[in-house]
């Protein structure tokens, strides 16, 4: 029987060596694995993230939050004038839940408004959604009204 000939063992988990225990321990004895002198020799070494060497971290150096944020930002969902040209028909009401039925917002969004991009051929009227000035221009050229 040779040592190749013998089969290996399946799940073989080997138990982690316990550094710092002796010389008996297999790791070292007295400098445990970690050479002789030097910084990283001695107790108390930080290398952990940030640890810059003795200088001042990061995370201490940069400034300070300053300011108020907002946390509850309210970002308008935006509909273009080349969607309700598709979608709506000449003379009819767009509100939030017509925009809703076309799919052209969310279940529920917080605040809707239509852009000037694209053209509008259509004389639509538009009852409680924000309008930019472009769309504006572009809807009463086109005969539609905004309320």
């Amino acid at each position: 029987m040779y040592l190749e000939n013998i089969s290996k063992r399946k799940n073989k988990t080997l138990k982690a060596k316990r550094i710092g225990r002796g010389y008996g321990s297999g790791t070292g004895g007295h400098t445990v694995g970690r050479g002789q002198k030097g910084q990283k020799s001695r107790s108390g070494h930080k290398s952990t993230i940030g640890f810059e060497g003795g200088n001042i971290p990061f995370f201490r150096r940069i400034p300070k939050y300053r300011g108020f944020k907002r946390t509850e930002k309210v970002e308008a969902q935006i509909v273009g004038l080349e969607d309700l040209e598709k979608n709506f028909k000449a003379k009819e009401i767009v509100t939030f839940d017509s925009l809703k039925e076309k799919g052209l917002v969310r279940a529920k969004p917080l605040d809707v408004k239509i852009l000037g991009n694209g053209e509008i051929k259509k004389a639509v009227s538009i009852e409680g959604i924000k309008v930019s000035a472009s769309a504006r221009e572009k809807i009463e050229k086109a005969g539609g009204s905004i309320k």
